[in-house]
């Protein structure tokens, strides 16, 4: 029987990969102890790698497929397939930041101080051709961790990725720019992508993870209306297109249904019950496909 091999981020991001395909209907159990957690599909088989290295073990065939952040395949210089964009992260679901930081008191503004200066950083090859677009040169030595504590005895500033900034503050440092923004890529190597049933694998897997997070801060609403107040509610619900509209057994009422962002749910359900409607629910949902 084929099998797919991939890969799933160790660390920062495993917790949030594992519930996400918990929801597009993958139970992946993760073990302190072992590198391989189980996964309730027999056609896939899973590896727990760093996000740094995924993209090279990708591209050398060693895994079919895995999720990495795009930061790391320019990093590694990867010929892989994207096969989608997934934008999510430890605590949030927006791109994440790699930036230039130094502490609060330095007198450096943009890249353009850093000439002669000392750069530690995990993404040494990101931060070098950065350096190289503002036409300087500076030293970048790479990081092993704790890169937030070099500041200012050990180097004169960071490349550092970021989601809320917290840890930057922290430590005492301000952002003096982005270096580039990065979201998370379910990839695949050439070989595997060529592979019939490994691309419909992933293919299907792309539809499904990216309905979860399609589905993330919405909600269903569905209600009962009179037939003669629908277009009054029309004009004040929001919706991906057009809400259902659905005849009941009695034929002066009809039902709705739709989709909304859930932040406005406070603002609409009150106009609905003032405009008649009836029975309102709101539900919650594991996935939309757009």
């Amino acid at each position: 029987m084929a099998v797919l091999q991939l890969g799933l981020p160790k660390g920062s991001l495993e917790k949030s990969t594992a519930e996400m395909f918990g929801k597009a209907g993958w139970v992946i159990r993760i073990s302190d102890r072992s590198y391989y957690p189980s996964i309730d599909d027999d056609e896939i088989e899973c590896t727990l790698i760093r996000a740094q290295e995924m993209a090279r073990y990708v591209d050398e065939g060693v895994l079919d497929a895995g999720l990495t952040g795009s930061d790391w395949i320019r990093e590694n210089n990867s010929d892989v397939v994207e096969v989608a964009e997934l934008v999510y992260g430890k605590v949030g679901r927006k791109p994440l930041r790699w930036v230039l930081a130094v502490p609060q008191d330095s007198p450096i503004q943009s890249a353009k101080d850093l000439e002669g200066l000392r750069i530690a950083t995990e993404a040494v090859g990101m931060t070098e051709r950065y350096l190289a677009e503002n036409g300087v040169t500076a030293k970048v030595e790479f990081s092993w961790g704790a890169t937030e504590v070099k500041p200012p005895r050990l180097a004169d500033a960071i490349v550092e990725i970021t989601e809320t900034g917290s840890s930057l503050r922290a430590n005492n440092l301000r952002i003096v720019d982005i270096v580039c923004t990065s979201t998370t890529r379910l990839i695949c190597n050439k070989d595997s992508w060529a592979d019939p049933f490994k691309r419909t694998k992933l293919e299907r897997m792309a539809l499904l993870l990216k309905a979860v997070l399609a589905a993330e801060n919405r909600v269903g609403l569905m209600f009962n209306i009179r037939r003669e107040s629908v277009t009054k509610v029309l004009d004040r619900l929001p919706a991906l297109r057009r809400p259902t509209v659905s005849p009941l057994v009695d034929e002066d009422w009809v039902a709705l249904s739709t989709v909304i962002d859930e932040h406005v749910v406070r603002e609409i359900i009150p106009g609905l019950k003032e405009a008649g409607a009836e029975g309102i629910v709101e539900y919650a949902l594991n996935k939309v496909v757009e």
